[in-house]
């Protein structure tokens, strides 16, 4: 359990930080400019003095009620940016041992060849940082961290310097790393696209507070949190592949908790674990199933709860089908058309599903 609590005032703003993370996995920090996810990072390394305690299971890092407080080079942690700051004079192979260089070989945890390996960076060992692609220089960046040993891996908005190709060629890797070191990540990001790919646990923060925190797919089942996201708003699925229709390319995902979804066939293999993202805008409903449509996702399901949207001429709707939670995003004059009320039946027509854990991820219509 990583536990934290951090308390640091500065003019204008104030910093009142406290929560229990997992020590697996990512934990995403989310929330709008200002609201203190870099502070709380730049705290959690020691960069910045805040008040309180940061406790990595059994390694304290600071406590204050006991006076301890471990300076910054002394944590077991790897701290990646926007800005890769690559050494320039050196190719990428020396910066790569740079991070190898911080740790005894004694402690080593990640070899050299293992993280050249995890990044695919064997190609461009001997080649010079300037002449590097961004993607490329926070792939390298990332593997100097690696290459420290950390007990915990900071990254604050590394991909948000990268246009939206680069930052798909990097997140396969940032996902991949993680499964396979077992290295707990805490990711920044503005970006609700990166954590949906990356994130196994979500923290809300505003105005320097957590606002709400817990797992990815519990997190964006709330009405509450959906609201902010703007047209970013829906849920995440975990599925497995069920069956493949050959003959039209199609593949039906069986998410957990009962439905299935139709998609297009990704090449994925039957009985492969897939995360799904089904965007509320993609979602209608109606009050009995739809014949002669092409919206082949129809869900019989119960409405759990209604809110307000951010925009005044909408509103978000939960439904629950099966064991699994969608939402969906309806003007105000459709739902009064419908009637729609908490607990009563509805048919969820789903859209559009994007499979968000694939090498050929991307949005299908059914």
């Amino acid at each position: 359990m990583i536990d934290l609590s951090l308390q640091l005032s500065r003019p204008g703003f104030d910093l009142n930080f406290a929560v229990k993370l997992p020590m697996r996995g990512v934990t995403g920090l989310f929330g709008p400019s200002g609201s203190g996810k870099t502070t709380v990072l730049r705290c959690l390394a020691g960069l910045e003095r805040a008040a309180g305690r940061v406790v990595l299971g059994e390694h304290v890092w600071q406590d204050d009620v006991i006076g301890c407080f471990v300076p910054t080079h002394r944590r077991q942690l790897g701290y990646v940016i926007q800005d890769a700051a690559l050494f320039p004079h050196l190719n990428v192979k020396s910066n790569l041992e740079f991070g190898l260089r911080r740790v005894d070989v004694t402690q080593r945890r990640v070899a050299l060849g293992r993280a050249v390996d995890l990044l695919e960076l064997g190609a461009l060992l001997e080649r010079r940082t300037q002449n590097l692609s961004g993607g490329e220089r926070q792939r390298v960046a990332i593997g100097r961290a690696l290459l420290s040993s950390p007990t915990l891996l900071l990254m604050d908005e590394p991909l948000s310097g990268l246009d939206p190709a680069r930052k798909s060629d990097v997140l396969p890797y940032i996902g991949r790393l993680q499964k396979e070191l077992n290295i707990p990540v805490i990711y920044v990001s503005h970006a609700i696209d990166e954590l949906v790919r990356l994130a196994d646990h979500l923290v809300l923060m505003g105005s320097g507070r957590v606002v709400v925190e817990g797992p990815l797919s519990e997190m964006l089942a709330r009405l509450d949190v959906q609201s902010p996201l703007g047209e970013d708003a829906g849920v995440v699925l975990v599925a497995v592949v069920g069956e493949r229709d050959v003959a039209w390319q199609l593949a039906r995902l069986d998410v957990v908790g009962g439905c299935s979804l139709w998609t297009r066939d990704h090449g994925a293999a039957l009985g492969q674990k897939v995360r799904l993202r089904v965007l509320a805008r993609d979602v209608s409903l109606a009050r009995a199933p739809q014949t002669g449509s092409s919206i082949a996702n129809q869900l019989p399901g119960n409405v759990e709860a209604i809110a307000d949207d951010a925009y005044p001429a909408l509103v978000l709707v939960r439904v629950r089908v099966g064991q699994s939670v969608l939402v969906a995003r309806l003007t105000r004059r459709s739902a009064h058309a419908l009637e729609l009320t908490p607990g009563q039946a509805v048919w969820a027509q789903v859209k559009t599903v994007a499979l968000v854990e694939s090498p050929y991820a991307g949005a299908e219509h059914c």
